[in-house]
């Protein structure tokens, strides 16, 4: 809280309407609102410095932060490319083994594939072997190709294990040779700045091709050992034995953690010579290979049912699926009241300029700084007073929907009388509509969020009404904001500021207000949609605002980690857990002549982390 007050600070000398180069950048200095602070607060996204991206492999199925890990080529990718191992995380072939209830013949065939793919794996260790200058590189090189062919074993092995037997000719399939002919290419030095293998006249140019050999396998290696940590957490002793135990067993163990990790180490000591422009190759192989790996397990055919994604088994001509979502902080990364208070601050008046008199009134730049910092202040400390007396009874036992409903009331009432305080300020005053609009359409979304909505929006395949609800006073922005993304204005929907000529009058026309608010809007719009068809709704959100709409819908998802929000939902017995865990368990349930449903008022929220798990659950990749 301290640093978004400082950060009012910064804007004192700030006088000049070219606002549009910083305005949005992911810096933290954006002015707090009174209407959405303790998101800022509460919210790990809306730190804007990038801490979020500097840890890797949050535990989905715990649900337990990582620990920071230590810089390193490897490490450093895995987490630049948190987006692709979600994805291959949510692949229905990955939720399927997970539940191990995946179809032997679909195992089998997958076994067979990976079988062709770890044997270039072995060539390919080979060749980075030979071109290796260094003894203790050569040496680890070849410990980890040992480690290939125990694998090669291992599936030799199956039909003790699983009982079938693989095929002597395997005939690979489109995305196996497509990444082995990737693989093996690489390794010949048919790469971007590369000589021909035999025109290589020095050890360091071998050295070159062999890192970059070894970048091409490492995303593989941490990519196993990462979904075998993942399944063995999700293993129920009571449940009997999982079908594919020793898969699990084998990428979780801790010698192939260790060959995963010597693999990182590996690519570190083979690169620490090659200039910039070189590592930049790596890093192209490294993500592509990253890619290669997700096509695979998705070209694993699955001849059964499965519930991921969500919209794989959707009938358009039955069914409708109702998407819902907050704005702030659920989309974007800085609060949109936050960005408002900057146009207002920046745009203002000095203190000794004269206004004409077809000008609206307003405060001076001095003026306006100091009122919204006391606004910021009394809601902060308002809200939090208003929480606690909402959690003033005993902790409910069990799911009390009614109960928390009646609470908010109370928060509804403090959310309308600070907003009437913000009205009557007149800190709104004079903003231009055009300066909104502009700071829209540059206003930075989460990651994810801009492409998931265009997905939803272009695909014909779905029968989907998709709707913004939001506490923003400012409509335009939030159209702006999505205006490349084809929502259209009858989605969007949120309070609005009143102009006179292009400029705000400082009033505005109240929709959206509280938590009530939301939910009464989010009935009206379920009641009016989809001509009687089968709804299915989802509601994507991140606070305590959202929490009514989380819970009526079928799927509530929750994005972030609100302290605020947790604590009230805990309080009235709403359970939050993390998503991918949540659609094994389901995937579980699943037979071939039943698919488990959704249902809303359940008293259970799914959180996730990004806007990847929400793409990759809804709409598949």
């Amino acid at each position: 809280m301290q640093k978004l007050i400082s950060s009012l600070k910064t804007l004192s000398s700030r006088q000049s309407p070219n606002f549009s180069t910083n305005l949005f950048s992911t810096s933290s200095r954006s002015v707090p609102s009174p209407a959405f602070v303790h998101r800022l607060r509460s919210c790990k996204f809306a730190s804007t410095t990038g801490d979020f991206k500097a840890i890797t492999m949050a535990s989905s199925a715990t649900g337990k932060l990582p620990a920071v890990i230590e810089d390193g080529l490897g490490k450093k990718y895995w987490r630049k490319f948190k987006t692709e191992w979600t994805e291959a995380l949510y692949t229905p072939f990955v939720i399927a083994l997970a539940a191990g209830n995946l179809k032997l013949d679909t195992f089998r065939d997958y076994i067979a594939q990976d079988v062709y793919f770890l044997r270039a794996f072995v060539k390919a260790y080979e060749m980075a072997e030979e071109c290796a200058d260094d003894d203790d590189a050569k040496l680890g090189i070849a410990e980890l190709r040992k480690n290939v062919l125990k694998e090669l074993k291992m599936h030799d092995s199956s039909g003790d294990v699983w009982g079938f037997s693989l095929p002597k000719d395997i005939t690979p399939n489109a995305a196996t040779v497509k990444y082995t002919d990737f693989l093996l290419a690489t390794a010949s030095g048919k790469v971007d700045g590369i000589k021909a293998p035999g025109k290589l006249a020095t050890p360091f140019e071998k050295t070159k091709l062999a890192a970059y050999t070894i970048g091409a396998m490492t995303p593989c290696m941490r990519l196993y050992a990462f979904l075998g940590k993942e399944l063995q957490t999700l293993v129920d002793p009571n449940e009997g034995v999982h079908p594919y135990q020793k898969w699990i067993d084998n990428y979780s163990s801790d010698a192939f953690q260790a060959a995963a990790l010597q693999t990182e180490d590996l690519l570190e000591t083979l690169s620490v010579s090659l200039t910039g422009e070189e590592l930049d190759i790596i890093e192209k192989l490294y993500f592509h290979a990253m890619k290669l790996e997700i096509e695979f397990f998705l070209a694993q055919p699955l001849a059964q049912q499965i519930v991921v994604p969500l919209s794989k088994e959707h009938n358009p001509t039955e069914k409708c699926l109702v998407l819902f979502s907050d704005f702030d902080l659920t989309c974007t990364v800085v609060d949109s009241s936050a960005i408002l208070a900057e146009i207002a601050i920046i745009t203002a008046p000095k203190s000794d300029q004269n206004q004409t008199e077809t000008q609206l009134a307003r405060m001076s730049s001095v003026d306006l700084r100091n009122t919204w910092g006391e606004l910021s202040k009394d809601y902060t400390e308002e809200y939090e007073q208003c929480i606690d007396s909402i959690l003033h009874s005993d902790k409910e036992d069990k799911f009390n929907y009614l109960g928390l409903r009646a609470a908010l009331e109370n928060l509804s009432d403090f959310e309308k009388k600070a907003n009437l305080r913000v009205i009557e300020s007149g800190v709104l005053k004079g903003i231009n509509a055009d300066d909104i609009k502009r700071a829209g359409g540059r206003l930075i979304l989460q990651d994810g969020c801009t492409n998931f909505f265009q997905h939803a929006v272009r695909n014909e395949k779905l029968n989907k009404n998709i709707n913004i609800l939001s506490y923003c006073w400012c409509a335009d922005l939030i159209r702006s904001a999505f205006s490349s993304v084809g929502l259209e204005d009858g989605t969007i929907h949120a309070n609005e500021l009143v102009y006179e000529d292009s400029v705000s009058t400082g009033e505005i026309v109240k929709k959206i207000e509280s938590p009530v608010d939301k939910v009464q809007v989010f009935t009206k719009i379920l009641q009016n949609s989809c001509n009687d068809k089968k709804t299915v709704t989802i509601y994507i959100g991140d606070s305590v605002g959202d929490l009514l709409c989380l819970l009526e819908a079928d799927v509530g998802i929750v994005i972030g980690s609100s302290a605020s929000l947790r604590r009230v939902g805990n309080h009235f017995g709403v359970s939050f857990v993390p998503l991918f865990p949540s659609l094994v368990a389901k995937q579980k349930q699943v037979t071939d002549e039943s698919m488990p449903g959704w249902k809303g008022l359940s008293g259970v929220l799914y959180t996730v982390s990004s806007w990847t798990e929400i793409h990759s659950f809804i709409l598949g990749l």
